[in-house]
């Protein structure tokens, strides 16, 4: 019998991946991704300076004063940004840490997708090892109906018996405040045997974040100052009646105004310019 039993074990040690080695950690940023586990160096960061970012200064003040907390070594707090669509949820996380990194601190950010969270223990293991402190990114987190992702999130914020790792803090993006759709924590209220203890659970999840950051539709005011900051940014010189009438036509064909309709009108913008536009 051991001899068939062998071979079925060597086999599948065969079949199974190699263990990722350790990183060098000699970027600044990565990407996780799985299967086989690894950790992928980004040699370039799209993201756009922190004082373009308009229409968000307590987020953006209360951000940056947290991560360079953390980056010191000082406690600091996971942080849930949440709210309105193409608010610069995302943008001000990456900006965020330009910015600390540019003040000489040597902070590290790690990519997570949602889609990976029930990974996040293997990751942790690696970050948990290394001389750095790591920002761990998930952006537009959030869950479905019948989804069981969540509890995987929960070995982020709350670390189990082992705790968070010291040098790991976590920020996350979201359209929703509770990360669950209403109907489902309407659901659960109505159909569990206790439903004040279902809908907790659930609903607690975001209480394990130590910042909530909110964002909201940005006002005509600051949707036309990201455009002429995005424009001397760039050197793109538009007379202003001209530049707002543009502008307000742009977002009345989008049925609405944020920071990525901002953006996406000053890229036509500069096209139509003739200008490159240096990300």
């Amino acid at each position: 019998m051991s001899d068939p039993l062998e071979r079925i074990a060597a086999a599948l040690e065969r079949l199974a991946p190699a263990p990722m080695p350790a990183p060098d950690f000699a970027a600044e940023a990565y990407v996780w991704h799985t299967g086989p586990d690894r950790l992928d160096p980004v040699a370039h960061v799209s993201r756009v300076d922190l004082g373009l970012l308009v229409g968000v200064n307590r987020s953006r003040d209360t951000l940056l004063e947290n991560t360079r907390h953390f980056a010191a070594g000082l406690p600091a707090n996971n942080a849930l940004l949440w709210g309105a669509r193409g608010m610069g949820k995302s943008s001000l996380v990456k900006a965020v840490h330009a910015a600390v990194r540019a003040e000489g601190f040597d902070l590290k950010i790690v990519e997570l997708s949602r889609e990976d969270l029930p990974s996040v223990q293997r990751l942790l293991a690696h970050l948990r090892a290394a001389a750095h402190r790591f920002l761990l990114f998930c952006d537009d987190l959030s869950f479905a109906h019948d989804d069981q992702h969540y509890k995987s999130l929960k070995a982020v914020l709350d670390g189990g018996i082992e705790g968070r790792p010291e040098n790991v803090l976590f920020y996350a993006t979201s359209n929703r405040r509770h990360l669950m759709p209403r109907d489902m924590i309407e659901n659960e209220r109505s159909t569990a045997i206790s439903p004040s203890e279902a809908v907790e659970e659930k609903v607690s999840l975001s209480d394990r974040f130590g910042l909530w950051l909110g964002f909201h539709p940005c006002s005509q005011d600051d949707y036309l100052e990201m455009i002429r900051g995005y424009c001397a940014a760039h050197g793109i010189t538009v007379p202003d009646d001209r530049l707002h009438a543009g502008a307000i036509e742009w977002q009345a064909t989008r049925g609405g105004r944020s920071g990525r309709v901002a953006w996406q009108f000053f890229c036509d913008l500069a096209a139509r310019e003739g200008v490159r536009i240096r990300l």
